[in-house]
């Protein structure tokens, strides 16, 4: 498995890349155990002394190269899951911002997003993989939204004045919230509802 490309010097907080042949053979072999053990049974089942078992890699050695197995798990989840489609280009704004929440929500709805859920779930009691959740499970999203944010104020389709993070957080931070409450469906009819609530705004301009 590879680094994601131009991630290095990797992020605050995530642990530099290996550079020696040995040690990248041993963080390869614990990433492939690590995805294997996910794609059985989830997080619960991606413990330190499974992936030691199944890469033959210490568990000493695993904690010089991730500071927890959430950390471990989220770096192997991440690149395993985001080499995405390249983002849509439908020819409006509006298109391609509802066909990328279509593709969140359907990956929401699918078995990885139960893993994504689970990770993030306990990146809360575990802080240390919080940097290795936003760097491999989340920034590739999030920047594919971002990306089509940009391209729509630079066709003079969006409010220039709306970062494009801002932007971001609200047409997936309804899908991720459905995702780990549970309180409602994530089709695709319910993607649409989302994103078109999110780009016409919930409020009639006064006087209308």
């Amino acid at each position: 498995m590879s680094p994601v490309p131009g991630a290095d010097p990797r992020p605050p907080g995530v642990l530099a890349h290996p550079t020696t042949p040995r040690s990248l053979r041993v963080h390869d072999a614990a990433l492939r155990a690590a995805t294997e053990l996910l794609a059985e049974g989830g997080l619960p089942a991606a413990t330190m002394d499974a992936v030691v078992t199944r890469s033959g890699v210490s568990k000493a050695t695993l904690y010089k190269h991730w500071p927890s197995r959430t950390a471990l798990a989220a770096e192997a989840f991440g690149l395993r899951t985001a080499g995405a489609a390249p983002p849509p280009d439908t020819g409006s704004a509006r298109g391609d911002l509802t066909e990328q929440v279509r593709r969140v929500g359907a990956f929401c709805a699918g078995v990885d997003g139960r893993v994504f859920a689970q990770l993030l779930a306990a990146c809360v009691t575990d802080p240390c993989a919080g940097a290795y959740f936003r760097a491999f499970c989340l920034a590739a999203r999030r920047e594919a939204v971002a990306e089509l944010w940009r391209r729509a104020v630079r066709r003079g389709e969006a409010a220039p004045g709306v970062a494009a993070d801002t932007a971001t957080d609200v047409l997936l931070g309804a899908l991720v919230l459905r995702l780990m409450a549970g309180h409602a469906a994530l089709g695709p009819g319910e993607a649409d509802r989302i994103a078109d609530a999110a780009l016409n705004g919930l409020l009639t301009a006064p006087g209308s």
